[in-house]
């Protein structure tokens, strides 16, 4: 796919990951409609020409409301990027009803209505990027029902690739790693285990992830794990699932 020229529609947009895709394509030639709960934060993306619309995107009245803002904007939509998401730390058996509705609301839910809105305005060559995770791939126990969140954007990602295959657009699923953003300060639950926050050597930054997921884009990849170390891990999961979920299980206990 060639990104110059697409009109692309990028959810969270204000932090991190999304506002690092929106500079990165907007500098590839893509025209931006841009959503995420802080007008304040929101404005200070993209350039003058932006659409932008600040609201909860869970809520359904906001979700008709970006897709209308884009339409009239640039009559058309190429890419739709369900970027926003919420993070959940602890045992999940610990986690409330309320907890585990408002996480599986804005990463399961919130992707799926809005997929549904825009996909009679997608056009041919256009395409659908599910932000996933790493823990998507492989269920990581200090934070359970975020990789069950994850798991389950990933199996639609995978099914709404072949159901829109007849229509032309590409469906790519993107898995980050640990990323240096906000992330792990706006999670609901407990902090993360000691030995996770270690972890951050390995972190990528947001404009190396809004790169893949860019390059992912251009070569109609199906997923985009990012960084690439990221599927030595997936492949150890798969090869030997018992040495690594004993190994998973030792971290987890720092949440027990």
């Amino acid at each position: 796919m060639r990104i110059e020229g697409k009109v692309v529609l990028i959810t969270g947009a204000s932090k991190g990951i999304g506002a690092a895709c929106a500079a990165e394509l907007e500098r590839r030639g893509a025209r931006l409609a841009l959503t995420a709960r802080s007008e304040a934060d929101l404005g200070r993306v993209g350039g003058p020409g932006a659409a932008r619309v600040a609201g909860d995107i869970t809520q359904p009245e906001v979700q008709r409301r970006v897709i209308e803002r884009t339409l009239e904007a640039y009559g058309a939509l190429d890419i739709l990027i369900n970027n926003a998401g919420l993070g959940l730390y602890g045992a999940s058996w610990k986690a409330s009803p309320e907890e585990a509705r408002r996480l599986f609301e804005l990463n399961f839910f919130a992707p799926l209505s809005l997929t549904r809105l825009a996909i009679p305005h997608l056009r041919r060559g256009g395409a659908v990027v599910n932000v996933s995770s790493i823990a998507g791939k492989v269920t990581l126990p200090w934070m359970t029902l975020y990789s069950v969140s994850k798991f389950a954007l990933g199996s639609w990602s995978e099914g709404l690739r072949m159901e829109l295959e007849p229509r032309g657009i590409h469906v790519l699923e993107v898995c980050p790693g640990y990323v240096k953003t906000g992330f792990q300060s706006h999670a609901l639950g407990a902090r993360p285990p000691e030995t996770v926050q270690k972890g951050r050597r390995f972190a990528i930054t947001p404009e190396q992830c809004a790169r893949a997921i860019a390059r992912g884009l251009e070569r109609d990849a199906r997923i985009v794990l990012t960084p690439r170390a990221g599927w030595l891990f997936v492949l150890a999961r798969r090869l030997f699932p018992a040495f690594v979920e004993a190994r998973l299980a030792r971290l987890a206990r720092e949440t027990a």
